[in-house]
C-alpha cells in the first residue's frame, strides 16, 4: 500500500516515513501543504498522513481541497492542538480521524491498518486472505494448507495489492504508480518479471489462484 505523508517537521516526517516503510508501506514524504495537495491529488494514495500546521497551504484547506475535488482517500490529521473544536473542525472537512502530537507509532500504525482495509478479508493485522492464500506482513510470505513461500518486497507489494483487489483488473500503470511512485520511470516488463516470479511461487504451493493477464491493460488475481 502507498502513504502519503505531509508534515513540515522534517525530522518528524523522515522518523514516520522511516517507520511505515519498515512495515512495509511504500511511502512519500513532503514537507508543505502545496507539495501535500499536488501529491494527493493523483489518487494513488492509500492513506495520507496530514499534519494540520503546514507552510503554504494548512492541513484544513488541503483536506478541504481534496474532498472538493472528490478525492476520497481516508486522511490522518496530525496536530498539535487538543481542542475538541480543532478536533471537530478537521472531521467536519472531510478527516477520517486524528492524532495529538505527541503520540505513540503503534497508535499510527494501527489507525492506518484501520483505514486501509478493504475488500480483503482481514484475518488478523499482520494478514491477507482470499479464497484461503493467506499473505502474511511480518514473514513477507504467502501461505496456502501448511505450505508457504518467502516474498522479496517487491513481489510482496503487489501481491498485497492484487489481493486487496481481487478480481479485479488492475492497469500496469497503477501498480507502478502504487509500487514505484508515480514519477517513476520504471517500465512494463518490470512488472511482469515480478508477475513471472509470483505464479512460480503460487505454482511452487499449489495455490487456488491465478494472477491473469488482460492483454494490453493489465493483471488480476482471480
Amino acid at each position: 500500500m502507498r502513504l502519503l505523508v505531509v508534515e513540515d517537521e522534517t525530522q518528524l516526517a523522515d522518523a514516520l516515513s522511516e517507520i511505515l516503510k519498515r512495515n512495509r508501506y511504500n511511502v512519500d514524504t513532503v514537507y508543505n501543504g502545496i507539495d501535500g495537495l499536488d501529491n494527493a491529488l493523483t489518487g494513488v494514495y492509500d492513506c495520507i498522513v496530514l499534519d494540520i500546521m503546514l507552510p503554504g497551504m494548512n492541513g484544513i484547506e488541503v483536506l478541504r481541497s481534496l474532498r472538493s475535488e472528490k478525492v476520497n482517500t481516508p486522511v490522518i490529521l496530525l496536530t498539535a492542538k487538543s481542542e475538541v473544536e480543532d478536533k471537530i473542525n478537521g472531521l467536519d472537512c472531510g478527516a477520517d480521524d486524528y492524532l495529538t502530537k505527541p503520540f505513540v507509532t503503534g497508535e499510527l500504525l494501527a489507525r492506518v491498518r484501520a483505514l486501509t482495509r478493504r475488500k480483503g478479508e482481514i484475518i488478523d493485522e499482520n494478514n491477507l486472505d482470499y479464497n484461503g492464500l493467506s499473505l502474511n506482513k511480518n514473514t513477507c510470505s504467502v501461505l496456502w494448507q501448511g505450505s508457504d513461500v518467502k516474498l522479496s518486497l517487491k513481489e510482496y507489494q503487489i501481491m498485497e495489492l492484487l489481493i486487496s483487489n481481487p478480481r479485479q483488473i488492475l492497469p500496469k500503470e497503477r501498480i507502478i504508480e502504487k509500487i514505484w511512485g508515480y514519477e517513476s520511470d520504471v517500465e512494463y516488463n518490470n512488472i511482469e518479471v515480478y508477475i513471472s516470479f509470483l505464479r512460480k511461487k503460487l505454482a511452487s504451493i499449489s495455490a487456488p489462484v491465478q494472477i491473469k493477464t488482460a492483454r494490453g491493460i493489465g493483471y488480476s488475481l482471480e
